[in-house]
């Protein structure tokens, strides 16, 4: 019973290592904000090393400003918003989903003849048995 109480202990009196540090977050700006960046980072002049400043001090690069320099000059505000990460969905070919529907409806109508067939023959088989077809006309192939 003591050993329970030391674990309960243990795990509610636990204190944080002070030399682990926490998972980062990745940082992001809306596009109100990317704005107001680009738009602080233009104001100072070309190639001055306060641009350079103003990035380290945002935790910027200048692979951002030109990636929201191109949108915003495009007139795509939109695309300065959040991006969703990751592999983007292939786009569906309509052609794909047509040809599967038409093989899908190929199978039903060729599993129907194979059916109708197969009745035809027992129907032709009866006739034969009860005389009512000749001979000959049972045996050409059609």
């Amino acid at each position: 019973m003591t050993t329970q109480s030391a674990e309960t202990t243990a795990t509610t009196t636990r204190t944080l290592d002070p030399n682990v540090q926490p998972a980062s977050v990745r940082p992001s700006w809306t596009a109100a904000q990317k704005l107001a960046l680009l738009a602080a980072y233009e104001a100072f002049p070309h190639g001055s090393a306060e641009r350079g400043a103003f990035l380290r001090r945002n935790g910027l690069y200048t692979s951002h400003m030109s990636k929201w320099r191109r949108v915003r000059d495009q007139g795509a505000l939109a695309g300065l918003g959040p991006q969703a990460r990751g592999p983007k969905p292939a786009p569906q070919d309509p052609l794909v989903a047509e040809n599967a529907r038409l093989q899908g409806e190929l199978a039903r109508v060729q599993a129907r003849l194979t059916q109708a067939e197969a009745g035809i023959d027992i129907q032709k088989k009866g006739a034969q048995l009860l005389g009512s077809l000749p001979l000959s006309a049972t045996l050409v192939a059609p």
